[in-house]
Protein backbone atom coordinates (compact mmCIF):
# COMPACT_ATOMS: atom_id res chain seq x y z
CA UNK A 1 0.00 0.00 0.00
CA UNK A 2 2.61 2.30 1.13
CA UNK A 3 4.21 1.55 -2.18
CA UNK A 4 1.34 2.21 -4.09
CA UNK A 5 1.12 5.44 -2.78
CA UNK A 6 4.76 6.64 -3.13
CA UNK A 7 3.75 5.67 -7.11
CA UNK A 8 0.70 7.79 -7.40
CA UNK A 9 2.32 10.68 -5.36
CA UNK A 10 5.37 10.61 -7.74
CA UNK A 11 2.87 10.12 -10.71
CA UNK A 12 1.54 13.48 -9.63
CA UNK A 13 4.55 15.74 -9.14
CA UNK A 14 5.43 14.56 -12.60
CA UNK A 15 2.13 15.51 -14.32
CA UNK A 16 1.75 18.77 -12.56
CA UNK A 17 5.45 19.53 -13.55
CA UNK A 18 4.39 18.97 -17.05
CA UNK A 19 0.70 20.97 -17.12
CA UNK A 20 3.53 23.74 -15.37
CA UNK A 21 5.65 23.32 -18.49
CA UNK A 22 4.55 25.92 -20.72
CA UNK A 23 5.43 27.44 -24.00
CA UNK A 24 7.01 30.94 -23.52
CA UNK A 25 6.14 33.57 -26.77
CA UNK A 26 8.97 35.73 -27.11
CA UNK A 27 9.42 38.00 -29.39
CA UNK A 28 12.33 40.99 -30.65
CA UNK A 29 13.75 42.88 -33.74
CA UNK A 30 16.71 41.47 -35.75
CA UNK A 31 19.92 42.37 -34.10
CA UNK A 32 22.91 40.14 -34.54
CA UNK A 33 24.80 38.59 -33.38
CA UNK A 34 22.34 38.68 -30.26
CA UNK A 35 19.12 38.24 -32.17
CA UNK A 36 19.23 36.82 -35.69
CA UNK A 37 16.49 33.81 -37.61
CA UNK A 38 19.50 33.46 -39.68
CA UNK A 39 21.99 32.72 -37.09
CA UNK A 40 22.37 29.27 -35.16
CA UNK A 41 19.84 29.46 -32.30
CA UNK A 42 18.97 32.27 -33.36
CA UNK A 43 21.37 34.12 -31.80
CA UNK A 44 23.56 34.73 -28.37
CA UNK A 45 20.72 35.89 -26.64
CA UNK A 46 18.30 33.74 -27.38
CA UNK A 47 20.64 31.08 -27.09
CA UNK A 48 21.10 32.04 -23.45
CA UNK A 49 17.40 32.48 -22.72
CA UNK A 50 16.30 29.47 -24.26
CA UNK A 51 18.54 27.57 -22.07
CA UNK A 52 17.58 29.19 -18.77
CA UNK A 53 13.88 28.56 -19.45
CA UNK A 54 14.68 24.94 -20.20
CA UNK A 55 15.70 24.09 -16.87
CA UNK A 56 12.26 25.18 -15.90
CA UNK A 57 10.84 23.08 -18.26
CA UNK A 58 9.57 25.46 -20.91
CA UNK A 59 10.21 25.64 -24.28
CA UNK A 60 10.54 29.47 -26.36
CA UNK A 61 8.80 30.59 -29.34
CA UNK A 62 10.56 33.62 -31.03
CA UNK A 63 9.05 36.04 -33.61
CA UNK A 64 10.95 38.44 -35.14
CA UNK A 65 9.49 42.21 -35.99
CA UNK A 66 10.50 45.62 -36.04
CA UNK A 67 11.51 46.80 -32.19
CA UNK A 68 8.69 49.41 -31.91
CA UNK A 69 5.73 46.64 -32.75
CA UNK A 70 7.38 43.85 -30.38
CA UNK A 71 8.03 46.43 -27.42
CA UNK A 72 4.13 47.31 -28.03
CA UNK A 73 3.02 43.53 -28.18
CA UNK A 74 5.03 42.72 -24.69
CA UNK A 75 3.71 46.09 -23.16
CA UNK A 76 0.31 44.61 -23.98
CA UNK A 77 0.78 41.48 -22.84
CA UNK A 78 0.40 40.10 -26.24
CA UNK A 79 3.45 38.10 -25.91
CA UNK A 80 5.03 37.15 -23.26
CA UNK A 81 8.66 38.68 -23.28
CA UNK A 82 11.10 40.43 -25.20
CA UNK A 83 13.72 38.85 -25.20
CA UNK A 84 16.83 41.66 -24.94
CA UNK A 85 15.74 44.52 -23.05
CA UNK A 86 18.04 47.93 -21.81
CA UNK A 87 17.26 49.02 -18.75
CA UNK A 88 15.71 52.73 -18.28
CA UNK A 89 13.03 54.16 -15.42
CA UNK A 90 10.49 54.91 -17.73
CA UNK A 91 10.25 51.34 -18.69
CA UNK A 92 10.00 50.22 -15.62
CA UNK A 93 6.59 51.18 -15.30
CA UNK A 94 5.33 48.78 -18.02
CA UNK A 95 8.01 46.09 -17.77
CA UNK A 96 8.88 43.17 -15.31
CA UNK A 97 12.82 43.10 -15.57
CA UNK A 98 14.95 40.18 -14.94
CA UNK A 99 18.17 39.71 -13.46
CA UNK A 100 20.68 40.60 -16.47
CA UNK A 101 22.47 38.46 -18.40
CA UNK A 102 24.86 39.77 -21.06
CA UNK A 103 26.06 43.43 -21.30
CA UNK A 104 26.59 45.44 -24.23
CA UNK A 105 28.65 48.22 -24.95
CA UNK A 106 27.11 51.50 -26.30
CA UNK A 107 29.33 53.22 -28.51
CA UNK A 108 29.32 55.94 -31.17
CA UNK A 109 30.33 55.69 -34.56
CA UNK A 110 31.73 58.70 -36.62
CA UNK A 111 32.98 58.71 -40.23
CA UNK A 112 36.64 57.34 -40.68
CA UNK A 113 38.23 61.05 -41.10
CA UNK A 114 36.42 62.69 -37.90
CA UNK A 115 38.68 62.81 -34.91
CA UNK A 116 35.21 63.55 -32.62
CA UNK A 117 36.20 61.21 -29.22
CA UNK A 118 33.38 60.90 -26.75
CA UNK A 119 34.23 62.29 -23.54
CA UNK A 120 30.80 63.35 -21.86
CA UNK A 121 27.58 64.64 -22.73
CA UNK A 122 28.87 68.56 -23.32
CA UNK A 123 31.09 66.81 -26.20
CA UNK A 124 28.16 66.23 -28.37
CA UNK A 125 27.62 70.27 -28.52
CA UNK A 126 25.45 71.10 -31.57
CA UNK A 127 26.14 67.71 -33.02
CA UNK A 128 23.69 65.69 -34.94
CA UNK A 129 23.24 61.78 -33.21
CA UNK A 130 21.32 59.71 -35.01
CA UNK A 131 19.13 57.34 -32.81
CA UNK A 132 16.73 54.59 -33.00
CA UNK A 133 13.24 55.18 -31.94
CA UNK A 134 12.20 53.48 -28.49
CA UNK A 135 16.00 52.08 -27.61
CA UNK A 136 16.83 52.56 -24.25
CA UNK A 137 18.99 54.79 -24.87
CA UNK A 138 20.78 56.12 -20.93
CA UNK A 139 18.39 58.79 -19.27
CA UNK A 140 21.03 61.15 -19.09
CA UNK A 141 21.25 60.81 -22.96
CA UNK A 142 17.62 60.94 -23.82
CA UNK A 143 17.07 64.64 -21.57
CA UNK A 144 20.27 66.19 -22.91
CA UNK A 145 19.04 69.15 -24.88
CA UNK A 146 22.36 70.59 -26.28
CA UNK A 147 22.58 68.06 -29.75
CA UNK A 148 19.93 66.79 -31.64
CA UNK A 149 18.99 63.76 -31.68
CA UNK A 150 17.03 62.46 -35.52
CA UNK A 151 15.55 59.00 -35.28
CA UNK A 152 14.66 56.03 -37.64
CA UNK A 153 13.77 52.68 -37.31
CA UNK A 154 16.82 50.81 -38.79
CA UNK A 155 20.49 50.85 -38.13
CA UNK A 156 21.30 50.98 -41.72
CA UNK A 157 19.83 54.23 -42.46
CA UNK A 158 21.77 56.07 -39.05
CA UNK A 159 24.72 54.60 -41.48
CA UNK A 160 24.07 55.89 -44.74
CA UNK A 161 22.68 59.15 -43.47
CA UNK A 162 26.53 59.22 -41.43
CA UNK A 163 28.37 58.80 -44.44
CA UNK A 164 26.52 60.97 -46.45
CA UNK A 165 27.54 63.51 -44.20
CA UNK A 166 23.50 63.81 -42.85
CA UNK A 167 24.06 63.35 -39.40
CA UNK A 168 27.64 63.71 -37.60
CA UNK A 169 27.44 60.45 -35.70
CA UNK A 170 25.13 57.22 -34.59
CA UNK A 171 25.63 54.61 -31.97
CA UNK A 172 24.70 50.92 -31.53
CA UNK A 173 26.59 48.36 -28.86
CA UNK A 174 30.09 47.68 -30.92
CA UNK A 175 29.55 43.68 -31.24
CA UNK A 176 26.15 44.46 -33.06
CA UNK A 177 27.60 47.36 -35.12
CA UNK A 178 30.89 45.55 -36.72
CA UNK A 179 28.77 42.24 -37.03
CA UNK A 180 25.96 43.81 -39.13
CA UNK A 181 28.39 46.04 -41.38
CA UNK A 182 30.39 42.84 -42.01
CA UNK A 183 27.37 41.04 -43.41
CA UNK A 184 24.96 43.92 -44.24
CA UNK A 185 27.02 46.67 -45.41
CA UNK A 186 30.54 45.67 -45.78
CA UNK A 187 31.03 48.59 -48.21
CA UNK A 188 30.89 50.87 -45.18
CA UNK A 189 33.54 48.93 -43.01
CA UNK A 190 36.34 51.18 -43.90
CA UNK A 191 34.14 54.72 -44.43
CA UNK A 192 33.42 54.34 -40.37
CA UNK A 193 35.02 53.92 -36.76
CA UNK A 194 34.18 53.99 -33.19
CA UNK A 195 34.50 56.18 -30.14
CA UNK A 196 37.41 54.45 -27.71
CA UNK A 197 34.83 55.53 -25.08
CA UNK A 198 31.14 53.79 -24.74
CA UNK A 199 28.26 56.00 -23.76
CA UNK A 200 27.11 53.31 -21.66
CA UNK A 201 27.56 49.89 -20.82
CA UNK A 202 23.60 48.42 -20.63
CA UNK A 203 22.74 45.29 -18.81
CA UNK A 204 20.34 43.44 -20.87
CA UNK A 205 17.71 41.69 -19.54
CA UNK A 206 14.17 40.01 -20.73
CA UNK A 207 11.04 41.58 -19.53
CA UNK A 208 7.64 40.99 -19.08
CA UNK A 209 5.00 43.42 -19.48
CA UNK A 210 2.88 44.13 -16.10
CA UNK A 211 -0.34 43.64 -17.79
CA UNK A 212 0.19 39.70 -18.99
CA UNK A 213 -0.85 37.71 -15.30
CA UNK A 214 1.99 35.55 -15.61
CA UNK A 215 4.48 37.72 -15.62
CA UNK A 216 6.14 37.58 -12.26
CA UNK A 217 6.11 33.80 -12.65
CA UNK A 218 7.91 34.04 -15.91
CA UNK A 219 10.54 36.43 -14.71
CA UNK A 220 10.55 33.90 -11.80
CA UNK A 221 11.69 31.35 -13.41
CA UNK A 222 14.23 32.63 -16.04
CA UNK A 223 15.70 33.87 -13.28
CA UNK A 224 15.89 30.42 -11.56
CA UNK A 225 16.99 29.12 -15.10
CA UNK A 226 20.05 31.47 -15.43
CA UNK A 227 21.17 30.93 -11.92
CA UNK A 228 21.51 27.20 -12.90
CA UNK A 229 23.44 27.25 -16.35
CA UNK A 230 25.76 30.02 -14.58
CA UNK A 231 26.42 27.28 -12.75
CA UNK A 232 26.51 24.08 -14.42
CA UNK A 233 28.84 25.62 -17.42
CA UNK A 234 26.08 26.01 -19.59
CA UNK A 235 26.24 29.47 -19.87
CA UNK A 236 29.96 29.91 -20.29
CA UNK A 237 29.79 27.19 -23.21
CA UNK A 238 27.29 29.54 -25.12
CA UNK A 239 29.72 32.34 -24.46
CA UNK A 240 32.83 30.37 -25.44
CA UNK A 241 31.24 28.94 -28.41
CA UNK A 242 29.66 32.88 -29.94
CA UNK A 243 33.66 33.92 -29.33
CA UNK A 244 32.79 36.19 -26.13
CA UNK A 245 34.76 34.41 -23.50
Amino acid sequence: MKRLLSTVFTLSLAFSGMAYAEKITATGDSWPPFLSPDLPGQGIALQIVRAAFKEQGHEVEMTFVPWTRSIKAVKEGKVDILVGTWWTKKRTTFLNYSDDYLVNNIKFIKRVDDSFEYDGLESLNKKNVGVIRDYGYSDNFKKAMNFKKPETTKFINNLKKLVHNRIDLTLEDEIVARAFIKHEAPELKDKVSFSSSPLSSNTLHITSGLSNPKNNRIIADFNKGLAKIKTNGIYDSILKTNGLL
